[in-house]
């Protein structure tokens, strides 16, 4: 279905301002919250790209109608008769307007915040698109598995001022979600809690836990939400009548790997799309390895910039290939 009666912003929208570094005040929300929400992070035409780009692919969207693939039990407060629909391939399409938020200027000084310079994408992106009356997804995600055992892939850990993340979950809103609307929820401050979710809590079975606790932000169209995937969130029942439309992006330190798409060649990308590709958003798509090893590195410039490379020395590549035969070692 089209989004065509939803608040895009076209006019009340705010402007995109000029590019800035995430603040100490951002910083003490996100360190507190596990998430912070960054407002008119996209310009009222980016906004109008992206819901046109995915007005041309939506019929190609995938329903998670069948029991298997449904996020949230009926019975709970996440529960509802419609079923989500996902939308994958944005980087591959011919439009550039999603490659775009891969080093974006706005967003790329968060990215460079939250997983450090030379961040990389560590799952193909998703277009969430959701009817009135369809699912949320029961909460998940935190730092603590379902028994209370350390998760190492989803961790969240700020030492010296530094946030660290595993994984941090970008979000661009491509409809307004204002107060009670449904989607995205959080609860607060779970990227550092010590006990396992209660399962009744997680299922949204105890319905006092789930409204209090389970918070949904209201957001606008154009605003970016980050989030640890150390934080436990999940979606409230889609309540507007009109499509949510959301693009997930999630990202990970140099270093850091949870998915597998870079394990496609170019990320499936097509050779003929991979040309318009800008070099920060290809140092965006590099697979995990350390900065020190050549690694191009994408900054809190992004796409204003040019990615640096943090050379290793030549007598000491010599050596590698000398020792091991191989190029990389």
């Amino acid at each position: 279905s089209s989004s065509s009666s939803s608040p895009r912003r076209k006019k009340q929208m705010r402007p995109s301002p000029p590019r800035r570094m995430m603040t100490s005040e951002e910083k003490f929300l996100f360190d507190l919250n596990g998430y912070v929400v960054v407002r008119g992070a996209l310009s009222v035409d980016e906004v109008l790209e992206l819901n046109a780009a995915v007005d041309e692919r939506a019929a190609e969207a995938v329903s998670r109608e069948s029991g298997s693939l449904r996020n949230a039990e009926s019975d709970g407060a996440f529960g509802e008769a419609g079923a989500r629909r996902d939308l994958g391939g944005m980087l591959r399409w011919e439009t550039d307007g999603f490659r775009k938020l891969l080093a974006h200027p706005r967003l790329a000084p968060y990215l460079c915040a939250l997983c450090g310079e030379g961040y990389r994408l560590d799952h193909q992106p998703l277009c969430l698109l959701q009817s009135e009356g369809s699912e949320g997804f029961a909460l998940h995600g935190g730092p603590l598995s379902e028994k209370g055992g350390f998760t190492p892939e989803l961790q969240y850990r700020c030492v010296n001022g530094q946030p660290w993340n595993s994984l941090v979950a970008m979000a661009v809103h491509l409809v307004d979600a204002p107060s009670g609307a449904g989607g995205f929820c959080v609860v607060r401050g779970s990227h550092k809690l010590n006990f396992p979710v209660p399962e009744d809590f997680a299922s949204g079975k105890h319905r006092d836990f789930a409204e209090e606790f389970a918070v949904q932000p209201a957001t606008k169209a154009g605003d970016v939400l980050f989030f640890s995937e150390a934080t436990v969130h999940g979606a409230k029942p889609w309540r507007m009548p009109y499509e949510r439309r959301l693009a997930l992006y999630r990202f990970a330190p140099p270093i850091f790997a949870y998915g597998r798409g870079y394990l496609e060649d170019n990320w499936g990308i097509p050779d003929a799309v991979l040309d318009k590709l800008t070099p920060a958003q290809r140092a965006v798509l590099e697979p995990p390895y350390a900065p020190r090893l050549d690694r191009l590195i994408t900054n809190a410039h992004g796409d204003d910039g040019l990615p640096k490379t943090k050379e290793r020395h030549p007598d000491k590549k010599k050596h590698d290939k000398a020792v091991f035969k191989t190029d990389f070692f």
